[in-house]
């Protein structure tokens, strides 16, 4: 590469605007961050929705929302989960009655056996 060039390439680079820091208001922040936990959606679709990286989201739900998480949208595929945790609760609830009734029985053999 001739000094000529170099001299050029280097001029270019100067010239190069250095991009600034973008500065969003707090209202934007706060809004941006009740947007990701009403809705439920992946931080990093909401970062990107609103041109903002993924780490300064977070930063601003942890300033202004502690430990607040997203809601999930999906209540159904919850609801499904809890009714057959609840079902498999009731069958073992219900062996366990099953299994005292026939531990608390008197045995018939043992009736039988004790009687002169």
């Amino acid at each position: 590469m001739s000094k000529t060039q170099l001299k050029q390439r280097t001029n270019a680079v100067e010239a190069a605007p250095v991009p600034q820091a973008k500065r969003y208001d707090e209202v934007f922040k706060r809004q941006a961050v009740e947007n990701w936990i009403k809705t439920g959606k992946p931080g990093t679709q909401i970062a990107r929705e609103l041109g903002v990286s993924y780490p300064c989201l977070k930063d601003w739900k942890r300033r202004y929302y502690g430990d607040a998480t997203p809601e999930r949208a999906d209540l159904a595929a919850e609801n499904r989960a809890l009714k057959a945790e609840l079902a498999r609760v009731r069958e073992q609830r219900d062996i366990l009655k099953k299994t005292l009734g026939i531990f608390s029985e008197p045995s018939k053999s043992a009736a039988k056996g004790s009687k002169p």
